[in-house]
């Protein structure tokens, strides 16, 4: 999730461990926990585009390191405060709920998380995008609430609950929204004769309201949109796998790695002469009907006998047409 949304719930998790003995501190140190993992971001400035792909939601995700970080920063936090009413132990727990929680929302995403590092396996429920204002807004008020209250009132702990209640609640109705769409989804495929091997549905940003789906064919991937104020059945765009276009580099090792981030959801392009591979996971930068560019697409760029992979930049300008489209389609078809 954003960095906003992960330092919520980490001032959340921080008060509901320690808010009665130590009060607002124990908001400030939960929301550091909580945005911890995601400084994993800054292997882009030391490695390659594959390897720090790699390295996203990975071993700073994981169960293993909550469980080896959270006693080093609780002690770390515990030397600042030592004149406080919080001990060694109180910090690490407060640490241990703050790094925690913040994968386990993570796994609700498109990315997913890999809690189980070293094991491969990645958790990625989908049921919710990256940025959502429903999970995140009535959240941050009802932390700003208990914030407002003094340490030991009531209030505190009822305005804080309730935030998590509510999110909570909120993250599991999107499971929910995902099974019905799904569903819709399935019944459009089947009514219009489509052979398909697997389908990969997710909300689109923002909301989950409107879904997209990916389907897997023999040749190429459909890629369609679903909202549940659609009235009309749901239509289809076949965009071609062309795995030939690898020739030769399919057996490279960057390119391995590349597909197996993919989980096998790619396809590739050429533009301009320049060989592309895009990510099929995070959907087009737009809605439009004849839209080919992807969200995550990366050039491969053949230089002796190694290949540099360029991840291919994304425009403002992009974004606020996505808004605009993404707001028009989620009234229906």
């Amino acid at each position: 999730m954003d960095s906003l949304t992960q330092i919520v719930l980490g001032a959340a998790v921080g008060e509901a461990v320690l808010g009665k003995k130590v009060g607002n501190k124990a908001m400030v140190y939960g929301a550091i926990a909580g945005t911890i993992p995601d400084l994993d971001v800054l292997a882009r400035y030391f490695t390659d585009t594959v390897t720090a792909t790699e390295w996203h939601r990975g071993f700073s995700h994981s169960l293993l390191f909550a469980v080896l970080f959270a006693p080093i920063f609780g002690w770390l936090v515990w030397r600042l405060n030592r004149n406080g009413n919080a001990t060694w132990k109180n910090w690490s727990w407060l640490m241990f709920w703050g790094l925690f929680t913040h994968p386990i929302l993570d796994a609700f995403t498109t990315w997913g998380t890999q809690l189980f590092w070293p094991f491969e396996t990645r958790l990625a429920f989908q049921s919710i995008f990256v940025i959502d204002p429903l999970y995140t807004l009535p959240f941050l008020v009802c932390l700003i609430l208990a914030a407002r209250q003094r340490r030991t009132a009531p209030r505190r702990k009822k305005y804080n609950v309730a935030g998590l209640i509510l999110s909570s609640t909120y993250l599991l109705l999107t499971l929910v929204l995902k099974g019905i769409a799904f569903t819709k989804f399935e019944d459009s495929l089947k009514n219009q004769n489509i052979v398909y091997t697997q389908m990969d549905i997710r909300p689109t940003p923002f909301n989950t309201v409107l879904w997209t789906a990916n389907v897997d064919t023999k040749d190429a991937y459909l890629i369609g949109n679903y909202s549940f104020f659609d009235s009309d059945t749901v239509q289809f765009k076949a965009y071609p796998k062309n795995r030939n276009l690898l020739k030769t580099l399919k057996s490279h090792e960057k390119i391995k790695r590349l597909i197996a981030i993919t989980e096998g959801w790619y396809t590739l392009s050429e533009k301009d002469g320049q060989l592309v591979f895009n990510d099929l996971r995070f959907g087009l930068v737009s809605l439009s009907e004849n839209e080919e560019k992807f969200a995550f697409s990366y050039e491969l760029i053949k230089k002796e006998d190694d290949i540099i992979v360029k991840e291919t930049p994304k425009f403002q300008r992009d974004a606020k047409r996505l808004l605009k489209e993404l707001w028009k389609r989620m009234w229906g078809n």
